[in-house]
């Protein structure tokens, strides 16, 4: 199997620095084509107007967080050659899924926030999702690795 496409979910975490660092190395090492895919989380947006901030206000703000962190991690690995960004709006673990599909990727890379127990069942896991509906390998980066 070869891994010609690699595409690399991030978000604004520490866990997904380290599998983007992992999955910009591979891609390098592989001569790959690099994706990344910064999911806008529509859960995250504040729909309450008594907050002082409207659902339009709140979604560019959550556009201007994709865009600022996508433009962090293509900087961070200047040099490593081209770089495709998505930027869909939506649930994260369905449009990682969505994004692979229709790219056609070969393996996704992602972080995990290593929630255990209550947390994981309230919180769910985006990772366990996409390892499960994807329909390519996933590798996912443990929050305790360096």
């Amino acid at each position: 199997m070869s891994f010609e496409k690699i595409l690399i979910a991030v978000d604004d975490s520490a866990e997904s620095l380290k599998a983007a660092r992992s999955g910009f190395e591979l891609a390098h090492r592989l001569k790959a084509t690099i994706a990344l895919v910064f999911v806008i989380d529509v859960g995250k947006e504040i729909v309450n107007p008594d907050l002082g901030m409207t659902p339009r206000e709140s979604k560019a703000v959550l556009q201007q967080e994709a865009e600022r962190t996508l433009a962090q991690f293509i900087r961070m690995f200047d040099g490593i050659g081209e770089v495709i960004r998505f930027m869909p709006e939506g649930v994260p673990e369905k449009e990682i899924v969505k994004i692979a599909a229709e790219w056609q990727a070969d393996l996704i890379v992602m972080g995990t926030h290593g929630r255990r127990g209550l947390g994981r069942m309230l919180a769910g896991s985006v990772a366990d999702h996409v390892i499960h509906h994807a329909g390519v390998p996933v590798l996912v980066m443990p929050p305790k690795m360096e």
